[in-house]
C-alpha cells in the first residue's frame, strides 16, 4: 500500500521558497487546556542543611502563557488574528492569564470556573537550569465545559482554522463533537493530541503526535517502513487529511494519502525543549489559514521549533524571526 505512495525529503531551507505570507487575515481559534506558567530564577550556592538539596534564593519570577495559550501566543505573535477559548479557576492565576493575552492581543473567550484553581505549572531556575517543576492543577466542572461547548459553536463562524490542544487536563472532554462542528462547518481542524486513545480525534484535518505520542497508539516501530506503515494506516483510520509527526532530531515527517514529506532537524543548539510543539502547530495553522501549500509549510513549521528551543521555557517565534533569514539570502 504505501509503496506505492511517494516519499521525498525537503531541505531546511525550503521556507525561503516563496515570499513570506501575509498573516494578519489569518483568523484562528485555539480551545484546549489553558495553564500559567510560572518562572522562579534565582542563585544557587549552597545546599540545604535539612535534606540534601540546593538551596534557590529567589532574584526574579515571570509568568508566561502555557499549554493551549502557549498555542495562541505563538499563533498571535507571526501575526496571526487569534482567540482562545478554555477554563481557568477564579483566581488570582486566571487573572494574570486574562492580562498577558490582553497584552498579547489575544481574543479572551476564557470560562471561569469557581470550583477549580488555574492550571499553574511552577518552574524554580538556577543557575540556567530547571531544578524542579511543581504541578497545580484541577479538572472543570461539566456545566462550564457545556457553556464552553455553546459558546465554541457561536464562535465558529468568525475564525477559519480551529486548533484543539489537549493536554488531557480535562478541558476537551467534547473534542469529538467539537470536530465534528468545525468540519461540518468547513473549517481546517488541527490537533495536536494526548493520550491512550486517538479515535476522538477521527476526522480531523491533520494530527500532530511526537514520537512518544504515536508509540502509545501503535506500538513502536524499528524501520522506516514499519513507521510509515503504522502512520498511514492509523491517518486512514481517523479520517485524516494529514499526520505531522514531530520527531526530535530526526525532524519531522508528514503523510497524506498523496505523499511522505520529510523534513530534517533545523540544527542548532537545544536549550529548552518546554512549549516546541504549541509552536510548531500554530506556525502550521498559521501557515495553512494563509493558504501556504502544505510542504512549505512544513518546512516552515520545522524552522520556527528550531528557533524557540534556543529558547529558556515556553517561547515564541515571531515573524521577523522566522523569515529574517529568508529576507537576508534574498539581499533584502
Amino acid at each position: 500500500m504505501n509503496d506505492m505512495i511517494p516519499s521525498r525529503q525537503l531541505s531546511t531551507d525550503s521556507y525561503r521558497q516563496a515570499d513570506a505570507p501575509q498573516l494578519d487575515s489569518v483568523r484562528l481559534l485555539v480551545v484546549g487546556d489553558v495553564m500559567l506558567d510560572r518562572y522562579w530564577f534565582g542563585d544557587v550556592s549552597r545546599i540545604s542543611p535539612e535534606a540534601p538539596v540546593p538551596v534557590v534564593r529567589i532574584e526574579k519570577r515571570e509568568e508566561r502563557l502555557g499549554g493551549a495559550a502557549n498555542v495562541a501566543r505563538n499563533a498571535a505573535a507571526l501575526g496571526a488574528h487569534c482567540g482562545l477559548l478554555g477554563v481557568v479557576g477564579n483566581d488570582e492565576a486566571g487573572d494574570s492569564v486574562e492580562q498577558i493575552l490582553r497584552e498579547s492581543s489575544i481574543h479572551s473567550y476564557l470560562k471561569r470556573d469557581s470550583a477549580i484553581s488555574t492550571i499553574i505549572k511552577l518552574r524554580v531556575i538556577g543557575r540556567q537550569q530547571q531544578m524542579v517543576r511543581i504541578d497545580f492543577e484541577d479538572t472543570p466542572t461539566e456545566t462550564v465545559l457545556r457553556d464552553k461547548l455553546t459558546q465554541f459553536k457561536a464562535l465558529l463562524p468568525d475564525y477559519d482554522v480551529i486548533v484543539l490542544s489537549d493536554y488531557n487536563k480535562g478541558s476537551l472532554v467534547n473534542v469529538a463533537e467539537m470536530i465534528q462542528l468545525a468540519r461540518a462547518a468547513g473549517k481546517t481542524v488541527m490537533v495536536d493530541p494526548k493520550g491512550d486513545d486517538f479515535t476522538p480525534y477521527r476526522g480531523a484535518t491533520m494530527l500532530t503526535p511526537n514520537k512518544s505520542e504515536l508509540k502509545r497508539i501503535v506500538g513502536s516501530w524499528k524501520t522506516e517502513e514499519q513507521l510509515t506503515e503504522k502512520a498511514q494506516r492509523l491517518r486512514e483510520d481517523l479520517g485524516l487529511q494529514a499526520l505531522l509527526l514531530t520527531r526530535s532530531e530526526e525532524g519531522m515527517s508528514l503523510y497524506t494519502a498523496d505523499e511522505i514529506v520529510h523534513v530534517p532537524a533545523d540544527a542548532r543548539e537545544v536549550f529548552d525543549v518546554s512549549g516546541a510543539g504549541d509552536t510548531v502547530i500554530a506556525t502550521m495553522a498559521a501557515m495553512l489559514g494563509a493558504g501556504v501549500p502544505l510542504p512549505e509549510a512544513l518546512a516552515t513549521a520545522n524552522r520556527a521549533g528550531g528557533i524557540v528551543v534556543g529558547k529558556l521555557g515556553t517561547a515564541t517565534v515571531t515573524r521577523d524571526e522566522l523569515f529574517a533569514q529568508r529576507r537576508r539570502s534574498d539581499g533584502a
